[in-house]
């Protein structure tokens, strides 16, 4: 009898209850619709309206490309990835540029994507913890967490940006290298390590590049950690390297048309998105204090750097905002030093905030995003100590996500592709509190 190659989907054991999903989507679009949140403001001809992404989907929808992230006509761009500015697009020539209608459609579809991270949270904690004896409930809090609670949603329901879908996506990657571990399943890794498994990691890979590309340094980490799950076979590594292969291949084939348009339009080679230099140079500008508010262009036709981003053009004007920045670090090395302490703690504890609504509803924000990041780091180094599957990948994705943002500049929407494995781990460290005298059962 000739054998059958097993499904790459999730089996039953791992796939989250609908009405997970529903509940949370429900709740979303609800939120959206009856807040109106989809009234964005017009000042500053509809700045909050996507602001830089928003910009250059209204300049690919009426015929200008891929160009104008701030005001006015100022040619070509790179500033942001590409992926969440052709989705807006796409909206914009449906339902009209800077429309209401625009505004509810995209944050519909973040709320999609959104209520959708809880099904992927439900795999995760079901496979990782499948020995422990808490599987079901772990995975069960922590979608439903996910799925209801508030700070969840403010994303995906108030601002047009990529943080809700990136969230998703990187949350799938994640689990498309767990399911080829055989993470929560008992097969050998001649039967989790698929072709198909490889494949998709390749191309979601990609997408995360092209929608966040600082979470890009987590990528080759997890397609190692993948191959060593067939490191015990000789033979089964010989096949699983050249899956990964292919699977890089894949990665570079969907990243090579951006990568080739910015060759032919900047003739320089831009990974992804070229606005480092000007953002690391604001990064140690006086008087920012190592956080970075608002636009590094300022949205004003008659400002000097506005004016010299114009003119020079943008490749031009960011190298030299680059060689700019090197200058200072090197003679401020131990400020630059500070500024990325502080923007540690920032990333960790507390990003500055506006007091808009009171000293009291600030302190509980802070407790809020500062209680979330403990909890998990506790919960990691638990799940660190028992061994648990997939708390090294963990690990690294807590360690190599915020590197950047301590160097450049930190806002707190930076934080949430990681927060649905904070959930998960928050969960974890709960659920292993136990009375005295009771045993969990430990994990093989």
């Amino acid at each position: 009898m000739q054998k059958t190659n097993p499904p790459a989907e999730p089996t039953p054991l791992f796939k989250a209850p609908s009405s997970m999903f529903w509940v949370g989507f429900l709740i979303r679009a609800l939120y959206i619709t009856l807040a109106h949140t989809y009234r964005i403001r017009l000042g500053q001809d509809h700045l909050q309206f996507g602001w830089e992404m928003g910009r250059i989907a209204r300049a690919l929808a009426t015929g200008y490309g891929y160009a104008d992230p701030f005001t006015g006509h100022t040619g070509p761009t790179a500033w942001v990835p590409p992926l969440y500015p052709w989705l807006l697009t796409g909206v914009f020539k449906v339902f009209g540029v800077y429309t209401a209608k625009s505004a509810w459609v995209i944050l519909t579809i973040n709320s999609i994507f959104s209520a959708a991270t809880s099904s992927v949270i439900y795999e995760i904690a079901s496979r990782c913890f499948q020995h422990t004896g808490r599987a079901r409930k772990i995975a069960l809090w922590s979608g439903w967490l996910w799925a209801l609670h508030p700070a969840a949603m403010q994303y995906a329901v108030r601002w047009i940006w990529d943080m809700a879908v990136t969230a998703f996506l990187f949350s799938k990657v994640i689990v498309v290298a767990l399911r080829a571990r055989g993470i929560g399943e008992d097969r050998p890794p001649t039967e989790t390590q698929t072709t198909s498994r490889w494949a998709i990691f390749g191309i979601f890979s990609a997408m995360l590049g092209l929608l966040n590309s600082t979470l890009l340094l987590f990528v080759p980490v997890c397609g190692i950690w993948m191959l060593l799950g067939a490191a015990k076979s000789k033979a089964g590594f010989h096949h699983t390297f050249l899956k990964a292969i292919m699977a890089g291949t894949l990665f570079c084939a969907c990243l090579s048309p951006w990568l080739w348009r910015n060759w032919t339009v900047f003739h320089a080679f831009i990974p992804i998105r070229g606005n480092f230099g000007a953002e690391l140079h604001a990064s140690v500008a006086e008087g920012y204090n190592g956080f970075t508010m608002g636009s590094r262009i300022p949205i004003c036709e008659v400002c000097p750097d506005y004016l010299e981003y114009k003119q020079m053009g943008e490749h031009a004007y960011v190298r030299q905002e680059a060689q700019l920045a090197q200058i200072y670090i090197k003679s401020h090395k131990r400020q630059f030093v500070q500024l990325a302490l502080k923007r540690f703690y920032f990333y960790w504890v507390s990003v500055p905030h506006p007091i808009e609504f009171g000293v009291w509803n600030e302190v509980f924000r802070v407790l809020n995003y500062s209680f979330l990041c403990l909890a998990s780091l506790l919960g990691l180094a638990l799940a660190l100590k028992q061994r648990i599957p997939g708390a090294v990948l963990f690990a690294w994705a807590f360690a190599l996500l915020p590197l950047v943002y301590y160097f450049v500049t930190v806002q707190a929407r930076f934080r949430h592709p990681l927060e649905p494995i904070m959930t998960i781990l928050t969960v974890f460290l709960f659920q292993s509190a136990t009375l005295p005298g009771h045993q969990d059962p430990k994990p093989q």
